[in-house]
């Protein structure tokens, strides 16, 4: 008969919050909307297996980062791989396992909450976070590294509070994959993506309309038209936006000049730089840095 177990794996870690603990979750009016009530990894779990006929009081999500498991849940076999994660409802049958041959590493977070019903697109299904350019694997793993030594350090209503934003998230990184994905996208055949890179990246050069549309491939005229409807702006509009949004990192985390700041974006003069500052920020640069600073 193969072994079965439900916990005790080499470098687990786990962390179980206590009963009143959860209670109070429930009334805080932060983190009443989601909130964990179990955390835990797994590595290399050989031989896990878990059974519940009645289904868990919590969802149960599980991310399997290697090898291999499957879950079985209302008589329905899903089989996990790399990269993939199930939600479990609460109160409904279900088992789990770990393969035998390639047994899995899981992350895994039993959760509740009034907004828990936000995630139900996703639940009870596999859902597959395949390999990209711009997967973002260790930021996912990180927000619950994020969850879990915040717990780690006791249950300070700080600490519940801000491991309810990163349940959020991390939840949130795996409903809206592409959209999480998004801060790694390159997308070089994106046109305007890809104009808006060659911008940032010659914000203290003179660029003209005609060396950012050679540098996508197009016509001033034709690169002009499909960056506006795209944007609502005109691509010099938009890299003037960008100057101005450089300049205020200039001016609320250096000590460079005013005038320094304009010389550097390619301002005419500190008078030329100010007026643009002030019609873009409705206040001048001056009263930018006094206020910020």
């Amino acid at each position: 008969m193969m072994e079965k177990i439900a916990d005790g794996f080499k470098n687990e870690k786990a962390i179980i919050l206590p009963y009143n603990i959860r209670s109070y979750q429930a009334q805080n009016n932060v983190t009443k909307q989601l909130y964990v009530t179990h955390i835990g990894y797994y590595p290399r779990a050989k031989y896990h297996f878990r059974e519940r006929k009645s289904g868990a009081n919590q969802y149960i999500f599980i991310f399997c980062e290697e090898g291999k498991g499957w879950i079985v849940h209302n008589g329905e076999q899903f089989k996990l791989s790399r990269n993939q994660a199930f939600i479990i409802p609460q109160n409904e049958s279900h088992s789990y396992g770990a393969d035998n041959t390639n047994p899995w590493s899981i992350y895994w977070i039993h959760f509740l909450g009034e907004r828990a019903d936000i995630f139900s697109s996703i639940t009870g299904r596999i859902i597959d976070t395949h390999d990209s350019d711009s997967s973002r694997y260790g930021d996912r793993f990180l927000l619950f590294e994020e969850i879990f030594q915040n717990l780690e350090m006791g249950y300070s209503p700080e600490n519940l509070e801000y491991t309810s934003f990163c349940l959020m998230h991390f939840l949130a990184s795996v409903k809206y994959l592409s959209q999480f994905r998004e801060i790694k996208n390159v997308k070089e055949k994106d046109t305007v993506q890809k104009s808006i890179l060659y911008m940032k990246e010659n914000l203290e050069n003179k660029i003209t309309l005609h060396e950012i549309a050679q540098h996508v491939g197009y016509s001033p005229s034709h690169f002009g038209n499909l960056f506006a409807e795209e944007t609502s702006y005109s691509p010099i509009d938009y890299y003037n936006q960008l100057k101005i949004q450089r300049a205020c990192s200039y001016l609320q985390f250096s000590d460079l000049k005013i005038k320094e700041i304009a010389f550097r974006l390619g301002y005419f003069d500190p008078f030329h730089f100010s007026k643009a500052f002030k019609k873009e920020m409705d206040i001048t640069p001056k009263e930018y840095r006094r206020r910020y600073k």
